[in-house]
C-alpha cells in the first residue's frame, strides 16, 4: 500500500493524443494524479471540469487523470467539455493496481471489481505528498458545496 513519503511508482501510458506519457516526464513539477471510473459520467465529468477550472500552471503543477477508457473516449470527453487536463488510458488496469485504485467495491450490498476514486499529490522530486482515498467529487455542506478539486488545490498551496 502506498503511503505519504513513498516514491510514486513510475509508469508509461497513452494520452488522449496517443502519445506515450511517462510519470517522470513531469519531474520538477507538482503532479495531481487522479483515478476515475469512466469518461462522460456525471461524477467524472464534474471532477474533470472542476480540475480544469483550477489553473495550476502558476503553481508549477499538472493534472493527470487515469481511467480504463481508451484514448478515443478520452479525446471525445475532452472535446465535449473543453477539458484542460491530460487523460491517460489504462485499459488493462496495470497502473490502477499499482496505485491501489482498482479493487473490490460495494454497492447496495453487492461486491464487484472497479475503479476506486483516488487522488495523489506528487512532489517535484517524485514523492507522494498526499493521498485522498474514496474521493467524493462534490459534497453538499451547510454553506453550499465542497469540491474535491478545491481541497487538492488548498493542500498544494499549504505544502508549497
Amino acid at each position: 500500500m502506498l503511503a505519504i513519503g513513498d516514491k510514486a511508482p513510475d509508469f508509461t501510458l497513452l494520452s488522449q493524443d496517443d502519445t506515450e506519457i511517462n510519470l517522470t516526464d513531469f519531474t520538477g513539477k507538482w503532479i495531481v494524479l487522479y483515478f476515475y471510473p469512466q469518461d462522460d459520467t456525471s461524477g467524472c465529468t464534474n471532477e474533470a471540469i472542476d480540475f480544469t477550472a483550477i489553473d495550476l500552471t502558476k503553481k508549477n503543477a499538472v493534472i493527470i487523470g487515469i481511467s480504463p477508457d481508451d484514448t478515443e473516449s478520452h479525446r471525445q470527453f475532452i472535446k465535449k467539455y473543453d477539458l484542460q487536463v491530460t487523460l491517460l488510458s489504462d485499459v488493462d488496469k496495470t497502473v490502477m493496481k499499482q496505485y491501489a485504485a482498482w479493487g473490490i467495491k460495494k454497492n447496495y450490498g453487492k461486491e464487484y471489481e472497479g475503479v476506486i476514486r483516488k487522488t495523489f499529490l506528487i512532489s517535484p522530486t517524485g514523492e507522494i505528498a498526499n493521498i485522498w482515498a474514496n474521493v467524493k467529487v462534490r459534497v453538499k455542506t451547510k454553506n453550499g458545496e465542497s469540491k474535491h478539486a478545491e481541497i487538492v488545490f488548498k493542500k498544494l498551496d499549504a505544502i508549497k
